[in-house]
């Protein structure tokens, strides 16, 4: 019986290391992944400040040229402006379309059920809803 036990002794011990091995493998192997992930975002953040500097500097571009011509406080103020509506469009182009839902898995084709240049109209249901309210008082 002694033997028994000591057999199950070590097959406990080897279990726990096999174990420990594993747990250190997937960790080296989980710090090498987030060292690669950390310097990509690095130089995401890094090209999207560069990018808001280029921007700024473009800005600042087509102020003066336009401040050629017009009073200052003009220029700035149609440079405004024009960021502005940008802004706006890239703000709608961001959101998903509200328009109507497609299903999972199938693609909305543009144009289709649709006549081109008139406005989408969403389909009329059967029957007309009733605006009544029931009366659900007791006399």
């Amino acid at each position: 019986m002694d033997r028994i036990d000591h057999m199950e002794h070590l097959d406990k011990h080897l279990a726990d290391e096999l174990a420990q091995v594993a747990r250190d493998a997937i960790r080296e192997e989980l710090r090498e992944q987030t060292r690669k992930q950390r310097r990509t975002a690095a130089m995401y953040a890094a090209s999207g400040a560069v990018a808001l500097y280029a921007g700024a500097a473009l800005a600042l571009a087509v102020g003066l040229a336009l401040a050629i011509g017009l009073p200052d406080w003009a220029a700035a103020l149609i440079t405004a402006a024009v960021l502005g509506a940008l802004a706006y469009v890239l703000r709608n182009a961001a959101r998903p379309s509200a328009s109507r839902p497609t299903p999972r898995g199938t693609a909305e084709v543009p144009g289709e059920g649709a006549v081109a240049g008139a406005p989408a109209v969403p389909p009329m249901p059967p029957v007309a809803p009733s605006n009544a309210v029931p009366d659900t008082r007791t006399r």
